[in-house]
């Protein structure tokens, strides 16, 4: 029988339906002829017996052969292996395939599943936009979990607004498109879009908040009864785990043991700069210290600081939560400080295996911090007012003064810089602004607008990280009426200079919803008076709370009223500024704000207040530190001032 009678009998058998024919016709036409038409008819003969492997392996035979199909062929074979788990053999198929991967959308969903799953994730970014403007809605969500994290990357920034203009309907998708807009202070678009998302919390508030970073909602909503179902999971951990983490086994003794998670624990991030005095100041003879640090190695690189001087370090970074938990558990832990919440870089979920009898999270995210096992959050009374009590997961524990430490050692004021070198006019009133440009609302940027308008020959001076934030910036203040040159900008520098820089001002202007926190400190350290307004949620009200702590409630507004009227007026009394200045100057050594040792001895006060609940059994409950009698010296004696 000739080739082409074996060829025509397995194809008629197989339009026929049947396959076991058309396989034993194939097979002999295998023994005496080998192309590219034998192979496909008999993958899908193959196919269609159920036999997706051997089906696999004569597309390779195929591909093989050469031809115009051949990569049509491989990308068909490495489908099939993927569809039916032999993930090796699929990911050998796929690796000559990546540059097809950049068109089409199929091969590069497989590959970027297989490299994903070996934690390869930033090899198959190049397949971001492929994937991003498919119109499979497989495919954008992959190109979902492919996103850094990281708002300012402009690859991630570009990703969302293909998948936005794919799906125009869904709220997850317009709530990433917004974070991405306002990192780079799209006023335009969030403008346009704030309508439509009012409209979707309208009709289902909780169905969209839960799509949300908690982090990320707090920089357009301050409503703190919203905030909390902001990324909510009701299945997170069981909610008998607080019970009996108070009646598992555990050895209390005569100190109490401390722990620090947090990845953020090396010299130079901004929450050191706060937190290390407080480290180095706790009572040994009373508490012992350990610190859990997931911190990158590229950090803990970085200078020869000896971290021993905090606590006892023990790094958890490459253990898995429950191995973590463990740890904890194996140090005899009884109050975990957790210092991430729904910030980068967080391993919170730790805490959900049972890590510690007390778990309480502390400064590095200002609100409630949901799916997470928490026992107490570390506030103030401005902060966490009695009102906000029903609106978080966790119960107060709060200080007396201010919920903020700060390290008044490893902060130095030099003179180091004029105006001329800041490109700043020498005779200007200079309102500064220091903090993250993302912080800067709709709201904020038109009242600061009204406030240029307000005083002619004011500068505002603002620190930028793009290029992209800078133009966004400067177009919505042309539109407004201010001349692109009283706006200057001041790139990253180092804390030393920054510090230095910060007196060039004359009035800080604080960003709401979200305020300063440690930026608002380096502020009124320096002496640099800032203007705040009073907030509706924990992460608006931080500078109230800092001004009050060094006791100047003078620059703390009502209202966006009231805040556009204590600007002009500062920019009409200039002596008034002064007084404020020289007044932060004479409270900075004697007031709480920078007061570390005070401020160790009210948390250590709060420890124990919260240990001996724990001891006797009893649940927590909402603590308020009792404070510390006023200093009447100075905490301090500067050699450098």
């Amino acid at each position: 029988m000739t080739p082409q009678t074996l060829f025509s009998n397995a194809s008629k058998s197989f339009q026929r339906g049947k396959y076991t024919d058309a396989l034993a016709s194939l097979n002999k036409l295998l023994d005496v002829s080998r192309d590219v038409k034998t192979y496909m008819l008999l993958a899908k003969t193959l196919k269609a017996l159920k036999m997706p492997e051997e089906a696999a392996r004569t597309l390779v035979m195929a591909a093989e052969l050469g031809g115009s199909r051949s990569e049509d062929f491989y990308a068909e074979a490495m489908r099939l292996y993927y569809e039916n788990g032999n993930e090796d053999l699929a990911l050998s198929l796929g690796r000559p395939l990546l540059e097809r991967a950049r068109k089409d959308a199929d091969v590069a969903f497989i590959i970027t599943k297989l490299f994903m799953k070996r934690g390869l994730k930033d090899m198959v970014r190049v397949f971001l936009p492929v994937l991003s403007t498919s119109t499979d809605v497989q495919h954008n969500g992959l190109a979902l979990q492919l996103l850094t994290g990281a708002p300012e990357n402009a690859q991630d920034r570009e990703t969302v607004a293909n998948l936005w203009q794919r799906l125009p309907r869904s709220y997850i998708i317009m709530l990433a498109h917004l974070v991405f807009r306002r990192e780079v202070n799209d006023f335009e678009e969030m403008e346009r879009l704030q309508p439509q998302l009012d409209r979707m919390l309208d009709r289902n508030s909780e169905q969209v908040l839960r799509a949300e970073s908690p982090f990320y909602n707090l920089h357009w909503l301050a409503d703190e009864r919203l905030n909390k179902i902001a990324g909510y999971n009701p299945g997170s951990f069981p909610k008998t785990h607080a019970a009996e983490r108070l009646t598992m086994p555990h050895t209390w003794g005569d100190k109490i043991r401390i722990g620090y998670l947090s990845s953020d624990l090396w010299k130079d991030h901004a929450t050191m700069k706060l937190l290390g005095a407080v480290l180095e100041l706790h009572d040994r003879s009373k508490f012992d210290i350990t610190l859990f640090c997931h911190t990158k190695d590229s950090h803990l690189q970085k200078g020869d600081f000896d971290r021993s001087v905090w606590g006892k370090v023990v790094p958890v970074r490459d253990m898995s939560d429950e191995q973590a938990a463990q740890t904890i558990r194996d140090h005899q832990i009884d109050i975990l400080v957790e210092m991430k919440g729904h910030t980068m870089g967080s391993r919170a979920k730790i805490l959900n295996h049972k890590a510690a009898p007390v778990q309480i999270a502390w400064l590095g995210f200002p609100g409630t911090t949901s799916n997470v096992d928490l026992d107490y959050v570390i506030g103030d009374h401005y902060v966490l007012p009695d009102h906000s009590k029903p609106h978080y997961w966790e119960k107060f524990c709060r200080m007396p003064e201010c919920y903020q430490p700060n390290d008044p050692f490893d902060r130095p004021r030099r003179n180091l810089f004029t105006r001329a070198d800041a490109n700043l006019p020498e005779d200007a009133f200079v309102f500064g602004s220091f903090n993250a440009t993302r912080k800067i609302s709709l709201s904020n940027i038109d009242l600061w607008a009204r406030i240029l308008n307000a005083t002619p020959d004011s500068i505002l001076w603002l620190m930028c990280k793009t290029n992209d934030a800078r133009d966004n910036i400067l177009n919505r203040l042309k539109k407004d009426g201010i001349d692109p040159k009283r706006i200057v900008f001041t790139k990253f520098v180092t804390y030393e200079e920054h510090l230095a820089r910060l007196t060039l001002a004359d009035v800080g202007l604080d960003t709401f919803p979200v305020n300063g926190h440690t930026t608002t400190s380096e502020q009124l350290w320096a002496g640099l008076p800032v203007l705040t307004m009073k907030g509706t949620h924990f992460a608006s009200r931080v500078s109230e709370s800092l001004l009050r702590a060094i006791d100047l409630p003078e620059m703390i507004a009502e209202d966006e009223e009231d805040y556009f009227q204590r600007a002009v007026d500062l920019y009409q009394n200039r002596d008034k500024v002064k007084t404020y200045q020289a007044k932060l100057e004479q409270n900075r050594l004697v007031k709480p704000l920078f007061d570390a040792e005070r401020f160790c001895r009210h948390l250590e006060s709060g420890y124990q207040m919260m240990a001996e609940r724990a001891r006797k059994g009893l649940s927590p409950n909402h603590i308020d530190v009792p404070a510390l009698p006023p200093r009447s010296e100075p905490f301090l004696v500067e050699t450098n001032p």
